[in-house]
């Protein structure tokens, strides 16, 4: 799509780059500029078009025409000057909305498309119905001339829509159609899941600010002594950012309380089980107690505790570390990780799985989960010995349930005086329900789709039972035209738009790779439930958002998430969590945070459509969700995003998450200024009115 861009701004036929526009009359000042704002409306195609020389020779064909007086009308050459520079700000805007429509959008727009197909475009993604001779109208009522059911004109899309791309919206193929369907009038017959989508917030920033800038600038008014137009359109940006950060914030005071727990230090205890550095942790501690923060999140390290031999459990290091917790008065959430650490972003220490786990893995290296070229993954085991009896004579949902009992028994005072407050069953890689199809170590890097991982023995014969239960032995293989970690989509026969992914044996893989992930989470989420009886359990999701906006999903299918766009994957899941009376622990980077560290509007990425379709699949089923922040967060623009996801605005049934957990506890979120908007942050989040701080 950029290249397509880079052509039309530079090769266009000097016929298709002639400007169309309403000339100037020379006689009068105020026509002049009321001209110059029909030229920006009417001639939104051509002057994006047209070249600088076209442009003037233009100019100076019409101040050459005789006058009916019979002498020629001159214009001062200060004037002309003036006229060319405003079509060249007029040329840079325009350039730049229709490549942030068709990048961050993903809009399909024709590579010459005028200003008819972009009000179109954003008319259909706002609800509305274009027929292909401009009649417009709301999806739901009849064609009714000009005007809407509501009675407000149809041309008010015009100057409306263009807020429309960068809201927390949903695109229009959030569950239902491929991009080239946009293009029909027709659109509004595709059936799409109904959500719940808040409206955005008054000071969310990042792409939002950009798309209205590019409204208020090319909106045809007099811009020869705009202060926003003296400089480039990026300062444009930029002012308009600063003057974003300086409007009113949305009190959050009287809103519901939901508990702000902080993610301690992934090396809280080392590998002999003891609690590394007791007084600083203590210091801490009475820091975060001193905000009102509810708890902690601890992870309890398989590899730590069944180190050396099979169920030998050496808890004292977690022991020490849980009656610090107590003597401040504040919570725990504890999470039961079964998985390595060590070798994934974040990770600042190494705990590999327990060592007797290990020497099994090099004599049937088919315990762990392995991709297409036979490459292992030593992270987590693999689901296919789940029900294999291959761990010292167990099996390895059997090894997981013997350490949750034993971490039950362990530390049954803490539970029955409340402090443990949730336990969150580790069910993947990262602790999240997933395949491990993106790993770092395997070359993997963002924003490639990754690869299926089902290659090791075991899961192979579970595809080749389900293969000739089918009656289709042949299928019992992986794809073949998958790409590699880092392909893109459509560089592959499988996940390209109409690929092999929605064919007849595609769509038999991905039900039975998909559900390999929900058996695996039902199992060990029944154990769970009955070890902790009592006790809230949760299972965490990961937001896999890139490539969210392409018809196939690719990166959340080699995930395990059978969620393309005429699909909706979570559902499932959600059910399966509501059985057991699970809550959901999601996991999903946002939007306006990402902006900062990553580039993914080349990877169609979508982390606010993905976050919205995962919370109403929950909601829709009364599921608890927590939530955490996927990337570190000091400032206040990130906090605020935080809160408007916890608490969306306007929704009618007042839904908001369950409990909230802050990654996580290090000096520098006790450093001066990071400290003061944490704590800001934590009365919002208890409801509580809050002090203006000076940043």
């Amino acid at each position: 799509m950029a290249s397509e861009m880079q052509r039309y701004d530079t090769n266009e036929d000097d016929e298709e780059m002639r400007m169309d526009v309403k000339e100037e009359d020379d006689e009068d000042d105020d026509d002049e500029e009321k001209n110059a704002a029909m030229h920006a409306m009417t001639g939104f195609d051509g002057v994006h078009g047209s070249s600088s020389s076209n442009s003037f020779q233009h100019h100076q064909q019409y101040q050459e025409q005789p006058t009916p007086g019979g002498s020629r009308r001159c214009r001062p050459l200060e004037e002309k000057e003036r006229t060319k520079l405003r079509e060249r700000q007029r040329r840079a805007i325009t350039a730049k909305i229709l490549a942030g429509l068709r990048r961050h959008g993903n809009y399909n727009l024709r590579v010459r498309a005028d200003i008819n197909d972009v009000i179109a475009a954003l008319a259909r993604e706002a609800g509305w119905v274009v027929l292909p001779d401009g009649t417009t109208f709301p999806s739901r009522s009849q064609p009714q001339g000009t005007g809407t059911a509501g009675g407000t004109p149809t041309t008010m899309v015009t100057s409306s829509s263009s807020h429309i791309p960068t809201q927390h919206t949903p695109p229009a193929s959030l569950k239902g159609m491929p991009s080239g369907f946009q293009n029909t009038a027709d659109q509004s017959a595709c059936q799409i899941k109904s959500v719940f989508v808040p409206t955005s917030s008054p000071y969310d920033s990042s792409s939002t600010t950009r798309s209205q800038t590019s409204a208020m600038v090319a909106d045809g008014r007099d811009t020869q002594n705009d202060p926003f137009l003296v400089g480039s359109v990026d300062s444009i940006d930029k002012q308009v950012v600063d003057m974003h950060t300086k409007l009113q914030e949305r009190d959050f005071a009287g809103t519901p309380y939901i508990p702000v727990y902080v993610m301690l230090p992934l090396g809280v205890t080392n590998m002999k089980s003891e609690l590394v550095d007791a007084d600083g942790l203590v210091k801490q501690l009475r820091v975060l107690k001193s905000v009102n923060v509810d708890g902690v999140m601890v992870d309890c390290w398989w590899g730590i505790v069944e180190a050396n031999a099979p169920q030998q459990y050496n808890w004292n290091g977690y022991k020490s570390l849980f009656q610090v917790v107590r003597e401040h008065k504040l919570k725990i959430k504890v999470v039961m990780s079964f998985h390595e650490c060590g070798g994934n972003i974040g990770d600042d220490v190494c705990i590999p799985l327990p060592h007797w786990v290990s020497e099994i893995g090099r004599s049937n290296p088919d315990i762990y989960f392995t991709d297409r070229a036979g490459r292992r993954n030593p992270e987590c085991l693999s689901w296919g010995i789940d029900k294999e009896r291959v761990l010292r004579g167990r099996t390895a949902v059997e090894v997981y349930f013997d350490y949750m009992r034993s971490f039950r028994v362990e530390f049954d005072e803490f539970f029955e005086d409340g402090i443990i407050s949730m336990v969150e069953v580790g069910l993947g890689p990262c602790g999240e329900l997933r395949y491990p199809s993106n790993p770092v170590k395997h070359g993997w890097r963002y924003p490639g789709v990754g690869e299926f991982q089902c290659y090791d023995q075991y899961l192979l014969k579970s595809l080749r039972k389900a293969a000739e239960a089918r009656g289709h032995s042949s299928w019992a293989r992986g794809p073949d035209n998958a790409g590699s970690y880092n392909s893109r989509p459509q560089e592959t026969g499988y996940f390209c738009d109409g690929g092999d992914y929605d064919g007849y044996y595609g769509r038999f893989f991905l039900n039975w790779y998909s559900q390999v992930l929900i058996d695996h989470a039902d199992r060990v989420l029944s154990l769970a439930k009955l070890a902790f009886d009592g006790t809230c359990i949760a299972a965490k999701l990961s937001g896999i958002h890139w490539w969210y906006k392409t018809a196939s999903h690719a990166a959340e299918l080699t995930a395990g998430f059978y969620n393309p766009s005429n699909r909706d994957g979570y559902v499932v899941i959600a059910a399966m969590l509501k059985k057991h009376g699970a809550a959901l622990n999601f996991k999903c980077a946002e939007m306006s945070m990402l902006e900062q560290a990553v580039d993914f509007s080349e990877a169609l990425g979508d982390p606010e459509g993905l976050a919205w379709q995962v919370l109403n699949a929950a909601w829709d089923v009364s599921l608890p969700v927590c939530s955490e922040n996927a990337l570190l967060c000091h400032d206040r623009g990130g906090y605020n995003c935080l809160l408007e996801k916890a608490k969306p605005l306007n929704d009618p049934d007042g839904k908001h998450i369950f409990a909230f957990t802050y990654l996580r506890l290090s000096p520098l979120l006790m450093d001066g200024q990071n400290y003061m908007e944490f704590e800001r942050f934590v009365k919002r989040m208890h409801g509580e009115a809050v002090l203006e701080f000076q940043s």
